[in-house]
């Protein structure tokens, strides 16, 4: 690409507005970005989702969850994840991206070529309003209903018995103080080798069940019950004598089914309709969180194009930290804010204030950017990096 902005950029300045060139540097300047966007936001992606798999995969270790549930609530938790990545992958996308073509000096060839910063922040906007387009589309519609399906999910998880989620080889607790364990699980529910422990609802006594195999039955009256099979029931007080023992062919356990009920409530699963026709503070910080985001898009794509400009002896990486230190901030006073309208302590009106400072902190990095600029580089480290390079 530097070869070929070479070769016609005798001619560039008098035909820059021919649509030909300017098609080749917005698709030259957009795939540097969206290349990079893919990369950080894929690597920003399986770091969260990791984490979260490992926290779902616990519950369903722990019985409080099915496995059969968890790519499923993976996948229902994509788009929330993305309505954050993708900001931040489009801004450190703009970043490494520019930051190379600058190094490179392919910059500096565009720039005598009659490109301005201007229109290059204008390039950069059109990538940017497609990731903005995205976040909305998850924001505003895909999250919620997302978020609705899967509180479903895990309220029928939650009202289903600690025999239906048993994990193989695992002791598992109920909240009436039963303890239940499974040698094997069949795929048609069939157990092996079961155990059941529980205290007697008459004494103090403690109740021990073995059996061969064990299988779920339901009855029409909508009781739930565990059928064991050749097994032996013992009965008594830790460490006394006294006890009974029973052999049997077939044993049925009351299972304890918890109420189901669909959490319609929480504010992150209403639609964006419903937050609209509500007035209390939850759900007009949860509205205008969800608003924000393609916003945040936005912003950070015109403060990232002015600090993405870096000098060449400096480093593609030499204002990426601050860069993302200013990324932190932002999305740290949004959060504070929209916590500020939760707890009614402030209007929404905060939480865009917060978006026009930073919309007039990028506006000053653009039309004052060289000055920035020589006052960044007169920082003792980079002083003593370019007397380094200098040497």
């Amino acid at each position: 690409m530097w070869y070929a902005c070479v070769s016609f950029e005798a001619g560039f300045t008098n035909d820059y507005r021919d649509g030909r060139y300017v098609l080749i540097i917005f698709r030259y300047l957009s795939r540097e970005i969206l290349l990079n966007l893919i990369a950080v936001s894929s690597v920003l992606l399986i770091i969260i989702m990791s984490g979260r798999f490992i926290k779902y995969l616990a519950q369903a270790a722990a019985g409080d969850l099915s496995p059969d549930l968890l790519l499923q609530i993976m996948a229902l938790r994509l788009p929330g994840f993305l309505e954050l990545i993708l900001p931040l992958g489009l801004f450190l996308g703009i970043l490494l991206g520019y930051g190379r073509l600058y190094l490179e000096s392919e910059m500096a060839v565009l720039y005598a070529s009659g490109l301005s910063q201007y229109r290059l922040l204008g390039y950069a906007l059109g990538p940017a309003s497609v990731v903005a387009a995205l976040v909305a589309f998850f924001s505003l519609y895909l999250t919620p209903a997302g978020t609705q399906y899967m509180a479903v999910l895990m309220d029928e998880a939650a009202s289903r018995s600690h025999i239906e989620t048993v994990s193989p080889g695992r002791f598992q607790v109920e909240d009436n103080g039963r303890v239940s364990y499974a040698q094997g699980v069949a795929e048609d529910g069939l157990l092996s080798k079961v155990f059941l422990a529980e205290p007697s609802k008459s004494d103090n006594r403690l109740v021990v069940v073995l059996a061969e195999s064990g299988r779920k039955l339901q009855q029409t009256d909508g009781g739930d019950f565990l059928v064991l099979e050749q097994g032996v029931r013992y009965q008594g007080q830790p460490g006394v004598s006294d006890f009974t023992q029973v052999t049997y062919e077939q044993y049925g356990v009351r299972l304890k089914v918890n109420e189901h009920r669909v959490r319609t409530t929480d504010v992150e699963a209403m639609s964006t309709q419903a937050l609209l026709e509500r007035n209390d503070p939850q759900s007009l910080a949860q509205l205008h969180w969800r608003l924000v985001l393609p916003v945040l898009a936005l912003v950070v794509t015109l403060i990232a194009v002015p600090m993405a400009r870096v000098n060449p002896r400096q480093g593609r990486y030499a204002r990426l930290v601050p860069s993302i230190l200013i990324y932190l901030l932002y999305l740290t006073l949004l959060s504070s804010a929209r916590s500020q309208v939760e707890d009614g302590k402030a209007g929404v009106e905060i939480i865009w204030l917060v978006n026009l400072l930073f919309l007039l902190f990028a506006v000053n990095l653009i039309f004052l950017g060289h000055f920035w600029s020589r006052q960044f580089n007169r920082l003792p480290a980079f002083k003593l990096r370019r007397r380094r390079a200098q040497a």
